[in-house]
């Protein structure tokens, strides 16, 4: 093979070897940016889910209108809710209370699982649900124990809006006392097509529909009132119809101001939950023969004689 020649394939070879490293160039830029556009779409994703869980306050079981502080500020409310001393119901007594619990003559006996029962109806959307929430949360925590309880407010556009409180939807109780059954229905989420404007989420029971029928109605309430929420049913004992006092006072304070108010018992705010929560408990002691003896104190037995049926 002449010199020319070895010349020429020694080119071509140069040639094919710039143009494989070429490719190879071009490829490893290609690689390059998959993965950077891969660890975008990541970034973005994991951005996407963050924003969703902050919305939703990182609890998928909440209701669509519950809303209010979640972690450790939601552990301080719970807290300061469900161990308000007993020094302080005590002292509050019947508090600021406006409508004490009526009697119910001959009422209809509610046990379950053996146990007297309370039953409470109402809304999330309802101020005046709102209100009863707080002393029924503080008066039942004295017999037993909540799990999963989370905050809401009351409608944006009702009477006394965004009224700070509790939800009892997917919450459970516990006690050796007594039953608690709870029907929240519906959320504080605005619904044009339903009949009652805010989007379904419970339904009463048949049972519970016979009580609302029977003590949701004259002479426990108006007539103009039947069927008005709240509506929580004592064992057959008591029956509350509507708020024990003004949600008023609670207006404009968030769940940890009102909570942290509660062991001193010495605010407008306070005493309004705090005597709602004796008389409940009052009502709670006549379902369990007025146990436990700690609990059913002589100064919460004596409310029991205010608690008047309707004349």
């Amino acid at each position: 093979m002449g010199k020319a020649s070895r010349t020429k394939q020694n080119a071509s070879r140069r040639e094919r070897i710039a143009a494989q490293r070429a490719a190879d160039r071009r490829r490893e830029v290609r690689n390059r940016i998959l993965i950077a556009s891969g660890a975008v779409v990541v970034v973005i994703a994991v951005v996407v889910v963050f924003v969703v869980v902050k919305a939703t306050g990182g609890n998928s079981s909440k209701p669509a209108g519950a809303n209010g502080p979640t972690g450790s500020a939601l552990a301080a409310v719970v807290r300061d809710t469900t161990t308000v001393p007993a020094s302080t119901l005590e002292s509050v007594g019947s508090g600021s209370v406006t409508t004490p619990p009526s009697a119910v003559t001959n009422g209809t006996p509610l046990t379950s699982g053996g146990k007297p029962e309370m039953l409470y109806v109402g809304a999330e959307y309802c101020p005046y649900c709102a209100f009863e929430r707080w002393g029924m949360v503080v008066a039942l925590s004295r017999f037993g124990t909540f799990k999963n309880l989370s905050t809401t407010h009351s409608s944006s556009t009702d009477a006394f809006p965004n009224t700070s409180t509790w939800t009892f939807y997917k919450s459970t109780y516990t006690s050796k006392y007594l039953a608690f059954s709870s029907v929240e229905e519906t959320t504080n989420v605005a619904d044009s097509s339903s009949s009652s404007g805010y989007t379904p989420l419970q339904s009463p029971t048949a049972a519970q529909e016979a009580l609302l029928k029977k003590y949701d109605a004259p002479p426990y309430v108006s007539s103009a009132d039947a069927g008005a929420i709240p509506f929580v049913y004592l064992g057959g004992h008591y029956v509350i119809n509507g708020a024990s006092s003004t949600p008023q006072v609670l207006q404009g304070l968030t769940w940890s101001q009102i909570a942290s108010s509660l062991k001193a018992g010495t605010s407008a705010p306070a005493k309004a939950i705090l005597g709602t929560a004796n008389y409940i408990t009052a009502g709670i002691c006549k379902m369990t023969g007025n146990q436990p003896a700690n609990v059913c104190t002589s100064t919460i037995t004596g409310l029991q004689a205010r608690m008047k049926a309707p004349s």
